[in-house]
């Protein structure tokens, strides 16, 4: 089971943005492999700190994990993405090393790390049905990203020297001041188109169309992200990493089921004979059909409630019910005999309305649902 990512930065739920960072920054230090060379514990540590910080620092990722923990980001296997795999050293260099200002990172190495230039996301919608997200499921989809071309080269950019980053001084009422950004020339990548093949673009890149297999978790919900890592647009260089695939979850709507939460709602609709006699009815539900009892005399508007018969949490904190709504369906017409039947039979007392304490108010029954 993952670490929570709040445990792993020594902070409380409640931390804002400024005490995530601080933590961070904290946890990277300590555990930075340059201070800790050789130590597999210590560089586990630091990736998962890095790996933390990513979700935290990201207002909307964090919105995600509050909610949903580690299976909001599941469907890769990649980081971020509930498969225990973190990223490498470069990502997070490439990431997270102007966490701590310019001139190396955390001030070891003795030197500034080469910025790696990272690709553009992509973003497909991924249609799931009630079904599929109740026992979870592997997609395959086609995906077309940009790659880098066979045969491509690049070479050190001269205007930074391969750096990435181009250092400027200025004069100011403090002194000199010595800032750091990415090369305009290369981006920060550190290097240049070199030679491209026949039918690459300028930055020697061509379309490529990749086939990508999707795990998605049980109890996703409709909106729901998840994070292929690396399985989105590459990017010019030898030193570039590949940006991600951002899978949005959306969910078809059952003919007859209707989700609300983990539970699942289902509208039975039975005869006056039904009701009176009693009996059984088999129905939907969301693996499969289920049979249910009737008791004799049921009323319209009795909600039976089977346990465990609707949808996985996301989280896996349980299972929610399938709620059966029960409406005895009144007859729009009626032929000669079933009139007189129903004449001789309006004011008998068994069909004159004599509500007891166990018969709830609608109201009441709304408030059992939600309880």
């Amino acid at each position: 089971m993952k670490q929570d990512y709040y445990e792993i930065l020594g902070i409380d739920r409640s931390a804002d943005a400024a005490a995530i960072k601080k933590a961070y920054r904290k946890k990277a230090i300590d555990h930075h492999p340059d201070k800790n060379q050789g130590d597999a514990t210590a560089e586990e540590k630091f990736k998962l700190a890095a790996e933390a910080y990513e979700v935290l620092s990201d207002p909307d990722k964090k919105a995600r994990y509050d909610q949903y923990g580690h299976a909001a980001f599941e469907g890769g296997g990649g980081y971020g993405g509930g498969g225990g795999n973190h990223m490498n050293m470069d990502d997070i260099f490439s990431q997270f090393g102007d966490i701590f200002g310019g001139g190396g990172f955390g001030g070891f190495g003795g030197g500034a790390q080469q910025r790696r230039v990272k690709g553009t996301s992509l973003r497909i919608k991924v249609k799931l049905t009630l079904e599929d997200i109740a026992n979870g499921v592997e997609k395959k989809v086609k995906v077309k990203r940009k790659v880098q071309a066979k045969g491509v080269t690049f070479k050190s950019c001269p205007t930074c020297n391969g750096t990435g980053q181009v250092t400027k001084i200025a004069n100011t009422i403090l002194g000199r001041m010595q800032t750091s950004a990415p090369c305009h020339v290369c981006g920060g990548a550190g290097q240049i188109l070199d030679s491209k093949p026949a039918g690459a673009d300028a930055q020697g890149m061509v379309m490529d169309e990749e086939t990508v297999s999707i795990k998605i978790p049980a109890g996703v919900v409709d909106g729901m992200q998840l994070k292929v890592s690396g399985k989105g647009n590459e990017a010019p260089g030898s030193n570039s990493v590949p940006g991600d695939l951002i899978v949005v979850i959306e969910e078809v709507e059952h003919e007859k089921l209707k989700r609300e939460g983990e539970n699942i709602h289902y509208d039975l609709y039975i005869s006056f004979a039904e009701a009176a006699l009693g009996g059984s009815k088999e129905i939907e539900a969301v693996n499969g059909r289920v049979r249910i009892k009737l008791e004799e005399g049921i009323q319209s508007g009795k909600i039976l409630r089977l346990k465990g018969k609707g949808l996985p949490s996301v989280n896996r904190y349980g299972t929610g019910d399938l709620l059966v709504h029960v409406n005895v369906w009144t007859p729009k017409t009626l032929n000669k005999e079933q009139k007189e039947f129903f004449e001789k039979m309006k004011d008998h007392e068994n069909f004159v309305p004599h509500p007891g304490k166990s018969d709830k108010s609608f109201f009441e029954k709304v408030k059992e649902m939600f309880s």
